[in-house]
């Protein structure tokens, strides 16, 4: 399968979040820890909002972290903006399941209670198990089972395909 390249989807969506911006107060970006962040301060550098950009670390916040346990360096979440009454774009690189967002969802609500919430992610890949949509999409894209796309970078932003073999390895 060819994979679109990370700037021309970064692109697509800044083309469809830069009009949400010309409104005052403009909306806070917030990028989940790591993919998220590494797309959103792109798109952060690119919109140029009068604002700083957000992090949000949601490993407190999965209900898999118990089964997966939590990464070694727990960085904290960073909002610089209080959020409440405020628009935030929330992004993440790569929606499957809707749990990520869900998580992250949770974590925003315990810095305030925003105006709304818009969902930006760079690939859409489908099979909910939670009711979740993302507002923007890079790109929507059908994996064979047992495939997983991940983002890898920060420096290089590249899109990769892994594939787990019969024996649950990559």
């Amino acid at each position: 399968m060819s994979l679109p390249s990370v700037d021309s989807l970064i692109d697509k969506l800044t083309q469809a979040l830069t009009p949400h911006f010309s409104s005052s107060p403009q909306p806070l970006i917030v990028g989940i820890e790591t993919g998220g962040v590494w797309i959103a301060e792109r798109l952060h550098r690119v919109i140029r909002p009068d604002t700083e950009l957000g992090r949000l670390n949601i490993s407190f916040y999965r209900d898999d972290f118990t089964r997966i346990g939590l990464h070694p360096t727990v960085k904290p979440s960073v909002l610089p903006i209080d959020i409440d009454d405020r628009s935030v774009v929330l992004v993440d690189d790569v929606v499957h399941s809707g749990r990520t967002v869900r998580a992250a969802m949770n974590a925003l609500f315990d810095y305030g209670r925003p105006q709304r919430i818009l969902f930006a992610a760079l690939i859409d890949r489908g099979e909910r198990e939670i009711p979740v949509q993302p507002d923007f999409v890079g790109a929507r894209l059908e994996l064979e089972p047992g495939s997983h796309i991940k983002l890898e970078g920060p420096d290089d932003l590249r899109l990769v395909i892994k594939t787990l073999k019969p024996d649950g390895e990559r």
